[in-house]
């Protein structure tokens, strides 16, 4: 039924049932109209008025969801649909929404494939720049300036020594960003000792007390998956130290029914569950990446736990 003829029905049994009473009700209307006449009158029009409106809102409710969905739908949440039953326009209104949807949502994961995919790319050369470029220029500093210290005589061995120890720990930051840039122990030893490093690194720098639960039983993972889990670690743990004013923080990767689960949980103080940033954003968009769920649990004051549930690729046959 087409919402013109769901209108003009609804209003036809309100009318109808107005006239019946009319018709068959023991009343008269005088002239000048009485008073208990016109508190009839009004209280039948007061009825009638509350029934017409209470019916156009059950005919009316489905838009009224539709409305309520195109206001709060999130692309990085997917599958979010409304039930469709029946024909006519409103239905109808409401499978070309969820047409929309999927569309959208396909075409944003297809994007932001692309952009995750480049900026891993941009991420690789970047890191190989730094580690080939800077670093073997820095290294071939600190050997100069050690063999300078060597033949230097006092205070100016003194300086040199400084300026060496400066130059070692400028080296080992830029080892330590190429290892942020691009995980080589991750392509080398694979997932459970990329984040047994991350996650050390992240104690030694921070200060705070981690604790990890590495299921050594992980079903197989292709190379994008196992990448996506590191990213999602490695940007809640810096958005642990960023914001978080936690001082533990705990860790686990763990197989699932099909899936891998990865779980990483602080004490800090927790956060609005609206306020989401950049980071947690370029999370859901890591997870819509392989097709994960990203789920965020956080009240103020009792710290926040992010839970990605990764399925596992199925093997070709």
């Amino acid at each position: 039924m087409s919402l013109f003829w769901r209108i003009f029905g609804l209003n036809a049994v309100v009318l109808g049932f107005a006239t019946a009473l009319l018709l068959w009700a023991p009343v008269t209307v005088s002239v000048p109209v009485l008073l208990t006449e016109a508190v009839i009158l009004v209280g039948g029009l007061a009825v009638m008025l509350v029934a017409n409106g209470a019916l156009l809102r059950w005919g009316l409710a489905p838009l009224d969801r539709l409305t309520k969905l195109m206001t709060t739908v999130d692309l990085l949440r997917p599958g979010q649909r409304l039930p469709v039953a029946g024909g006519g326009e409103v239905p109808e209104l409401i499978r070309t929404f969820n047409a929309m949807l999927d569309r959208l949502e396909h075409e944003r994961a297809t994007s932001t494939a692309r952009v995750l995919l480049a900026q891993e790319a941009e991420r690789r050369r970047i890191a190989q720049e730094l580690h080939d470029e800077v670093g073997q220029s820095m290294t071939a500093i600190l050997l100069v300036l050690g063999r300078a210290a060597d033949d230097a005589h006092e205070p100016l061995r003194e300086e040199l020594q400084q300026a060496q120890e400066i130059t070692r720990e400028s080296l080992d930051e830029v080892r330590r960003l190429v290892r942020r840039l691009r995980p080589g122990v991750l392509d080398d030893l694979g997932l459970i000792s990329a984040l047994s490093s991350l996650t050390h690194d992240f104690a030694t720098h921070t200060g705070l007390r981690v604790v990890r639960r590495f299921d050594a039983d992980l079903p197989a993972l292709d190379p994008e998956t196992e990448l996506v889990l590191y990213r999602v670690a490695q940007e809640s743990m810096t958005n642990t130290a960023r914001h978080a004013d936690a001082e533990r923080l705990e860790v686990s990767l763990s197989p699932a029914d099909g899936a891998v689960t990865l779980d990483i949980a602080d004490d800090g103080r927790g956060m609005e569950a609206a306020c989401e940033g950049a980071g947690i954003r370029g999370m859901r968009e890591r997870a819509l990446l392989i097709g994960a769920a990203l789920d965020i649990a956080s009240a103020p004051g009792a710290g926040t736990r992010i839970r990605l549930t990764a399925p596992v690729p199925r093997k070709q046959p």
